[in-house]
């Protein structure tokens, strides 16, 4: 006979984990596949000002290829990813090698490099707005030791303006690709190094044959991370260049913000906005796709 205290009846085996993930679900569900939903029903719509619901198919999306603007934001967007995602996993790596054999005074170099990280977008693109500054920075600092002839005018070239950008971006970011690459390196078996010690393997053969295949997965999760931060960059452009010369140094998130709140084309920044997802979602795919085909190999 039980206890005349105990619960007459008990939730099915497995049942609790199940009800603890239903709130992150639902509120994962609404904030996130809904509000996708939305914007491409948005994007069918001549929505200006306000929400309406005129349908007009792919007009939208006519609209943007059309758009030279569209196509100049396309194109920062692959050189300032291409730089922004290579510069931050080449110095990331390198940086996080250095730390982890064994530099004197290693918490202060992992705090140097990762401080600009704790930085917005903000403040490092006024940051480096002042620095790149023809007539307050790094220009007019060399001018003043003697050099007269020095220029490092980038930030108001319309075909550099891009790469002033993307070094900003670099400068701020590096020290997560640092971070995760640091972990990983922390991660390898310290056998493995004392068997390539008595084998008299070089260190740089090491990690270049042997430590850096081993962390692929470090590899492809930095990569993907900060190819969505590129793709989303917005407010770093919008401190330091606010998209000029012109639009030379626009990208496509500032295209959407601008058209949405701005100039009253909510349609067209939703059909812009819902192209940025298919981008991260192209740059996504082969990875779910290895994940996906190693789980079954496993």
């Amino acid at each position: 006979m039980g206890h005349p205290n105990a619960p007459r009846w008990r939730l099915p085996r497995g049942a609790a984990p199940a009800l603890a993930l239903v709130p992150a679900t639902a509120i994962t569900f609404v904030c996130f596949y809904l509000f996708i939903g939305w914007t491409f029903a948005i994007s069918l719509t001549g929505s200006r000002l306000l929400p309406s619901w005129d349908f007009v198919g792919l007009e939208q999306y006519r609209r943007l290829f059309a758009s030279t603007r569209w196509w100049v934001a396309m194109e920062n967007l692959v050189v300032y990813g291409g730089l922004f995602v290579g510069g931050c996993i080449l110095l990331g790596y390198l940086l996080a090698i250095l730390i982890d054999r064994g530099v004197r005074a290693e918490g202060v170099f992992r705090t140097v490099f990762m401080l600009p990280l704790s930085m917005s977008f903000i403040v490092t693109g006024i940051i480096w707005q002042w620095m790149l500054n023809p007539g307050l920075g790094i220009q007019q600092a060399v001018r003043g030791l003697g050099w007269e002839e020095f220029a490092f005018n980038w930030l108001v070239r319309a075909d550099r303006s891009i790469y002033t950008v993307a070094i900003a971006g670099i400068w701020q970011q590096v020290g997560l690709s640092m971070a995760l690459f640091l972990a990983g390196l922390r991660g390898i078996d310290p056998n493995i190094w004392k068997a390539t010690r008595v084998d008299g393997i070089p260190t740089w053969r090491v990690y270049w044959d042997i430590i850096t295949p081993m962390l692929r997965a470090t590899f492809f999760t930095t990569t993907i991370l900060l190819f969505s931060l590129a793709v989303k960059s917005f407010d770093l452009v919008v401190a330091l260049t606010g998209g000029g010369p012109g639009f030379s140094s626009d990208l496509p998130a500032r295209f959407v913000m601008e058209h949405i709140l701005t100039r009253q084309e909510l349609g067209l920044g939703a059909a812009g906005a819902f192209m940025m997802l298919c981008t991260i979602a192209a740059a996504v795919a082969p990875y779910l796709y290895l994940q996906i085909r190693q789980g079954r190999n496993a």
